[in-house]
């Protein structure tokens, strides 16, 4: 479950890291739409002033073949001009009018032409102007459409790079969910499967408990009536007569208690801290901008929830303390539950001061321009549960207040029977609050501008959610599950229905403490048999002593199977004894028979036969070489026998000690591997922090360089209206200085 669990946190940050970097490719997309719709309008102002130079041409040719009309014009007056001015002298004496008129002719003709002159001037300076002025914005606009488009290639280049990567990541995340699904489906059917065995063990424990109750009950009863000492501890004492006393099950109860308090006040403290986190971060980041006032005071009171959650766990841990075997432990006499009572609606009271100001931050969270409709539906969720949850606070409140009155309660088992059905609403509150959390986060994260801030603020938010679900889901099963011993009365006699009265109770166990101390000052001597701790400290040592048992098992089969081939060369050995005795006594036979025949073939007398009988047979009884060679050989080999047992019995010790290092050595080898794993795992962890922190820093250059060609176009904009009033501003210095000089001429 616990591969599962990681591979669910990797499949969620994937997710994540997918989501933002689509975010991003939206980014990029809408810049390159951007991009190209300012290049669009660029061509569509370059056609502009290419139809405004083509009609200016076109004027300028018009404008020459006028200049060239009127040259030709000049031509022909100066041309009739000199032809009147041969008449003239010619007709001098004719009189003096026709050389008048004729002067005149000249003076209008003089006139015109002049400012046919000073017309084409003007028109020659003003086209100069235009071209000059039309070639620097055509140089300008086409130095800005090559800029233009080689940004446009540039962001053409990293949408296709960034396409090709979210295609990779998509493949690889497609790829990493059909293999995430195959292993849930392959540990689903792992879990179905320990859950069959599962049910199988608690069947079988249920029937060994079972089995085990009732030889518990005849053993309980054959000791209570044969057995009139108790002999489990070092020293005997008396068997008292047995009652119903809670003081040991009290405070197994409250111990229990205790750790799911301690439980609940982390997730606690965990919750308010992180939430006082986000309030810093979402709506508005206390780095960047100023907090509103509400949430100030927002995060200034959850900043003191450990002065009132953690007298919780001190004020139950003195309850717990408070109870022992040799107290009367009922509501009358727990006088420590009122301090707890007091701590916990102290918190409460905190918990009704927070709420408004959650409700308000909720509803400013609404009012970001960024909220969606899902998130508002979320936060109006929220809202409600905020509520239900402080309500059911109160509840547990009023409950824990009326348990912790001194005086004596009629319905106690009616108030703890409420207390507990306000446990699990309580805990059906807090579930369905960190659903909606977990809903709210979903929809966070789609967000463009969520930072990994927010992200990992959320994530650990959700985690004291989780927490606090699963405490508060912990403390109302155990309520319910030791209902009946809350609700059962204190203290009464066994065999008896009528329940002893604190005071009574009180006075029977310093009865037994003092039969227990009459006893024990008996000068008695000790039994005969092993103590109560030593044999526990026995017990301790062999169930400790594992790899000892392990090792000496094995030396224990070593020497079995040692055993049994040595017994295999026994009997052969001893075959091998059987063969020679056979053969010897046939060769002896054959001797024998030799010797007879030797005898026979001979024919000598009896003395001489004897004789050389005795002869013959008086070295072999006196050296007897056969027997001295056995004798030496059986010598040999039993020291050989006993030199490779020795041999052995070292290899083994051997074989076991160097056993033991391997397993010392695959030990501390496991616990290599175990930090190698955890090295590898902070490795993983500080590389994909240098990976965000690049991203981060890649997107921050992105941003700046995005904001310097912004003041780039803002400053290309304001050079070119410059430009233009300075062309305007030329423009009307040469028409005052034209209107000069018409005035001049006229």
């Amino acid at each position: 479950m616990a591969n599962v669990t990681d591979l669910q946190t990797k499949y969620s940050k994937l997710a994540q890291e997918y989501s933002k970097l689509r975010a991003q490719n939206q980014v990029l997309k809408k810049a390159v739409v951007d991009e190209q719709a300012n290049c669009v309008s660029l061509k569509d102002q370059l056609k502009q002033r290419d139809q405004s130079l083509r009609k200016q041409e076109q004027e300028m040719d018009s404008l020459s073949f006028r200049n060239q009309q009127l040259a030709k014009r000049v031509e022909l007056l100066q041309e009739e001009l000199a032809v009147c001015e041969a008449k003239g002298k010619k007709g001098k004496n004719k009189g003096d009018s026709p050389s008048q008129h004729a002067l005149e002719t000249k003076n209008v003709f003089d006139e015109d032409l002049q400012k046919k002159i000073e017309e084409n001037e003007r028109l020659h300076i003003q086209f100069y102007e235009a071209d000059e002025l039309h070639k620097r914005q055509e140089a300008q606009l086409r130095a800005r459409l090559q800029e233009l488009e080689r940004e446009a290639e540039q962001h053409q280049d990293a949408v296709n790079g960034l396409n090709t990567k979210y295609t990779d990541t998509i493949e690889r995340l497609h790829s990493d969910k059909a293999r995430l699904e195959l292993k849930t489906q392959t540990m689903e059917r792992e879990a179905q499967e320990c859950r069959m065995r599962a049910e199988d063990c608690q069947q079988q424990l249920r029937r060994c408990q079972t089995e085990l109750s009732r030889q518990v009950k005849q053993s309980s009863s054959v000791i209570q009536e044969k057995v009139p000492f108790n002999d489990t501890s070092e020293y005997l004492s008396p068997r008292l007569p047995s009652y119903r006393g809670p003081g040991l099950k009290a405070r197994d109860v409250v111990g229990q208690a205790l750790s799911f308090i301690q439980d609940l006040v982390a997730a606690l403290l965990n919750f308010h801290s992180y939430t006082e986190q986000r309030v810093h971060i979402y709506p508005r980041d206390s780095s960047i901008e100023p907090i509103s006032a509400l949430n100030q005071k927002f995060s200034q009171y959850l900043h003191e929830n450990a002065a009132y959650v953690r007298p919780l766990e001190e004020s139950f841990l003195q309850l717990h303390q408070s109870i022992t075997e040799d107290t009367v432990t009922v509501l009358e006499t727990v006088v420590k539950l009122k301090s707890f009572a007091d701590h916990f609606s102290s918190y409460v009271q905190f918990l009704k001061k927070i709420l408004p100001y959650q409700l308000k931050s909720l509803e400013e969270e609404c009012e970001a321009p960024l909220c969606t409709a899902a998130l508002t539906a979320k936060n109006q969720e929220l809202h409600g549960d905020m509520k239900r949850v402080t309500s059911m606070f109160e509840k547990l409140q009023n409950y824990i207040n009326v348990l912790a009155l001194p005086s004596k309660l009629a319905s106690t088992s009616a108030v703890f029977t409420q207390l507990a059905g306000c446990l699990h609403s309580l805990h059906d509150a807090i579930k369905e609050m960190s659903k909606h959390y977990n809903q709210k986060a979903g929809l966070e994260q789609e967000l463009p501008t969520v930072t990994q801030k927010l992200l990992t603020t959320s994530e650990c938010l959700l985690g004291s959610l989780g927490s606090l679900t699963s405490s508060t889901g912990k403390i109302a099963t155990f309520f319910s599950n030791n209902l009946d011993f809350f609700t059962s009365p204190a203290y009464s006699p066994k065999g008896s229905t009528v329940a002893l009265s604190p005071l009574q109770a009180e006075t029977m166990l310093a009865n037994k403490k003092k039969a227990s101390a009459y006893i024990s000052a008996i000068k008695k001597p000790r039994p005969q048999s092993v103590p109560y701790s030593e044999a526990l400290s026995n017990r301790r040592i062999l169930t400790s002593s594992t790899e000892s048992r392990e090792g000496l098992t094995q030396q224990v089969q070593q020497s079995l199977e040692k055993i049994a081939r040595l017994e295999q060369e026994k009997e052969h050995w001893l075959l091998e004894a059987q063969l020679g005795k056979v053969r010897l006594e046939k060769e002896n036979q054959r001797i024998a028979d030799l010797e007879a025949q030797l005898a026979a073939a001979l024919g000598g007398s009896l003395a001489a036969q004897s004789a050389a009988a005795g002869t013959l047979t008086r070295p072999w009884k006196d050296e007897n070489p056969d027997e001295s060679r056995e004798q030496l050989i059986k010598t040999h080999y039993m020291a050989r026998v006993g030199e490779l047992t020795t041999q052995l019995q070292i290899s083994d010790s051997k074989a076991v000690h160097f056993h033991s290092e391997c397993r010392a050595l695959a030990k501390r080898l496991a616990i290599a591997e175990k930090s190698r794993e955890s090295l590898s795992e902070d490795v993983k962890r500080a590389n994909q922090n240098i990976t965000r922190l690049q991203d981060e820093l890649t997107t921050t250059k992105r941003s700046y360089e995005d904001q310097l060609s912004m003041m780039s176009d803002h400053l290309c904009s304001m050079n070119e209206t410059l430009s233009k009033q300075r062309e305007e501003i030329d423009t009307l210095k040469l028409g005052s200085k034209g209107n000069a000089k018409k005035n001049k001429g006229r």
